[in-house]
């Protein structure tokens, strides 16, 4: 069962999207009234900076404006790569709370839930495993998410498709996520909320930022929420308690300081581990009720994310700028697993056939992560340019822990009873003294850089670097030890030309070298995975700039990429291995996003790609070689105060084997799923929402990518929100 093993799974929190979550915001830059303000609203609006007749801290705003594709300050149209923006207003029309739901939203993303507690990001065909804080790269983002992460404190997702390592230090061919943090405004406002939904869910939030002194030089900002819920699933519970906090300000006349703090606690009670098994003894597959679980009433997996973060920026005249930051984060979760597994299918009778693992596993990583560039414009061929140079250095150490207990007992280790099963169907085991499992160290320095030079009115390039070392070493508790280094050099090359004021075209070249943390049957470690990613496109504005489409085709060829085999049990502890595939993936991307009408929003994407490797083009098969998604939203002409909207994802079929039953695959056709909202402004600062979510109530398979459980049944939420 991929991914199943929670071993792998807490190898891969060392510095995940959970540090994402928790990393803290942006830089902060000095800019005074007259200044060059950004580019005007068009795609995805949000708030800008007020002019005041003094200096403002404010953060880089700017609404299309995105340094996470090269850290150099270009419009969306002008980067040579696809950038999709989720914005805080789609998020919360669409009753996006978290990040799982927030990128269900983006174009080409496939949110996979491989167990309850685990979801991993997937863009043109392969995992998500980079991650940036406003546009700052993190050193290696494993990819698993694990538990439910609150997206409040974000302003909007951008999600950049394609091998993008000049940021990161290491990329493969899907693609970035980089969050962008809600910062401090130049004026007192605030918000408060409520929400209750289906099976129990109830939530309150709020937000609050004031000015500290009355020039507006020093702000603040604190966010909180709360969510608790039950679930469609039998005995699934989550909570999930969310705090963060940012303080800027004007330090002299050239410099800003910020620094803040996240706290993140996130528990779940009767989750499972690993998901159903759909095939039976003679290959058929089977269907359950979408309430199935394997999971045990003593089940548990909580989770805690602190961090805290300081930069500063410094103006080094009128076109150059300086920027130092560190963050550190503390992570850790405990938990009590239990997993059914089959080893060759069920009795379609009886439903006997499953096999039991029960597991016990606390888990810390500490990560540290300093920053230091230089970004500014320079004259060359008569024209203003634009260079960024840096460096960075992060350290981090995770370190495994698990109870041991009798793997012999058979009333928990051996045959269980029929499935469905109750949940006290299988007595808690009797958990031994806490046991190291694993220690993993890593290190990593970075130096980049990146130009954008404009050859003619038309035709620009942007050209990069990123020089990256590795270090990954590690002990365990069968005695092994590893000590690995590796370096890298990777250029970074697009161009930009422009057909005319409202269309350009654009092509891009990046070098893949992606460190992996997949381990063998022996449990060693795979050398990074190589390769190269092509990508040419066209952009163009519509309806006076209004709306933007994006059409793209690409090409990735990925060496050496481990893939998952199976999981290996061992006395008291298991773990996942896999093995190296060559993938060459290919295909094409369509996006259309902003503003249709005077009062209609629309964001409406498409993909396409083929995938080859040693299965032909059966190759991960669990990937949908053709997706869609669609938002929809707008405000009646004649009565402002009421809006509505519909979003809907579709996806082929997709089919995938079960980790150790391979007489049959589980097999899902494609499905479409559709949600809505309706939104009535009581009063100018009062707004009462409902949303509904899965309309159509389709069954469907979370995810094949690990054969998975069921996704939600139809659901429904009322919020209140009220803005000051």
């Amino acid at each position: 069962m991929k991914r199943a093993d929670m071993k792998n799974a807490s190898n891969r929190a060392l510095v995940p999207s959970a540090l994402a979550i928790a990393l803290l915001a942006t830089p902060a830059f000095a800019q005074t009234a007259g200044d060059t303000e950004p580019p005007p609203q068009q795609a995805d609006p949000q708030p800008q900076a007020q002019d005041l007749d003094t200096v403002l801290v404010v953060g880089q705003r700017a609404s299309r404006v995105s340094n996470g594709a090269t850290n150099l300050d270009l419009d969306i149209k002008e980067t040579p790569q696809s950038i999709s923006v989720v914005g805080q207003e789609q998020m919360q029309q669409f009753g996006a709370d978290s990040l799982d739901d927030a990128l269900r939203l983006a174009t080409g993303i496939q949110v996979e839930k491989v167990s309850t507690n685990q979801t991993q990001y997937l863009a043109r065909g392969f995992e998500i495993k980079n991650t940036q804080i406003d546009g700052v790269g993190l050193p290696n983002g494993w990819g698993v998410v694990t538990n439910a992460m609150d997206a409040f404190g974000f302003e909007k997702l951008e999600v950049i498709r394609g091998a993008n390592g000049l940021l990161t230090g290491v990329g493969n061919a899907s693609g970035t996520i980089n969050y962008v943090r809600k910062r401090p405004t130049n004026d007192t406002q605030g918000q408060a909320g409520i929400a209750f939904g289906s099976h129990g869910r109830r939530r309150v939030e709020a937000d609050y930022s004031t000015p500290f002194t009355g020039n507006g030089t020093w702000a603040g900002r604190i966010m909180a929420a709360r969510e608790e819920s039950d679930s469609y699933l039998r005995d699934f519970e989550s909570d999930r308690s969310y705090l963060y906090g940012v303080v800027d300000g004007q330090v002299g006349e050239n410099g800003t300081l910020a620094f803040g703090y996240s706290w993140q606690q996130a528990d779940t009670q009767g989750n499972m581990w690993g998901a159903l098994s759909f095939i039976d003894t003679g290959g058929n597959q089977l269907e359950w009720d979408r309430s199935a679980s394997t999971t045990q009433d003593w089940t548990f997996w909580n989770s805690t994310t602190q961090a805290g973060f300081v930069d500063y920026t410094h103006q080094l005249g009128d076109h150059w700028q300086a920027k130092v930051s560190y963050n550190y984060r503390v992570y850790e979760h405990d938990s009590q697993l239990f997993m059914g597994y089959s080893l060759f299918g069920l009795d379609a009778q009886t439903g006997e056939g499953l096999y039991g693992w029960a597991y016990k596993s606390p888990y810390e990583t500490k990560a540290h992560l300093g920053d230091v560039s230089l970004s500014g414009r320079f004259t060359l061929f008569g024209r203003e340019q634009e260079a960024m140079l840096g460096a960075s250095a992060a350290r981090s150490r995770g370190t495994d822990w698990y109870h041991p207990t009798d793997t012999t007992n058979p009333q928990i280790f051996g045959a269980l009873p029929g499935f469905p099963y109750a949940g006290d169907a299988i007595p808690e085991p009797v958990w031994g003294a806490r046991a190291l499992y694993t220690t993993l160290n890593q290190r990593m320095a970075r130096v980049f850089g990146a130009t954008r030079i404009a050859f003619t009115d038309r035709f620009k390039t942007v050209l990069g670097f990123n020089w990256a070392q590795y270090q990954r070493d590690t002990t365990d508790n069968a005695g092994g030890a590893s000590d690995n280094t590796d370096r890298n050099l990777a250029p970074y090359a697009g161009a930009t030309f422009d057909f005319t004021d409202r269309i350009t075209g654009y092509a891009n070249y990046s070098y893949i070298f992606q460190p992996q943390d997949e381990v063998d049957y022996d449990r060693n470690y795979f050398d990074p995975s190589k390769g190269t990613n092509y990508e040419v496109g066209v952009k163009a504005e519509w309806l006076d700039r209004r709306l933007l489409t994006t059409l793209a085709w690409f090409s990735a060829e990925q060496e050496g990429l481990a893939t998952y085999v199976g999981t290996r049990f061992m006395d008291g502890y298991a773990y996942g291995y896999s093995r190296p595939v060559d993938i060459d993936s290919q295909g094409f991307e369509f996006e259309a996003s902003g503003r249709i009408g005077e009062h209609t929003d629309l964001l409406l994407g498409y993909t396409q790609l083929s995938m080859d490797g040693e299965d032909g083009s059966d190759t991960y098969r669990w990937v949908p070689r053709r997706t869609a998604n669609l938002l929809l939203s707008t405000r009646l002409p004649g009565n402002p105060a009421f809006s509505f909207g519909v979003g809907g994802r579709w996806q082929g079929r997709i089919s995938n084997f079960e980790s150790y039953v391979t007489s049959a695959p589980v097999r899902q056709g494609g499905y479409t799923l559709l949600n809505a909202f309706a939104a009535w402004d009581i009063a100018p600062d009062l707004t009462l929402r409902a949303n509904i979510n899965n309309i159509t109530d389709k069954k469907y398979i979370h995810s094949l990518y690990s054969v998975s459980y069921y996704g939600a049944p139809r659901e429904y939420a009322l919020s209140l929100d009220w803005r000051f």
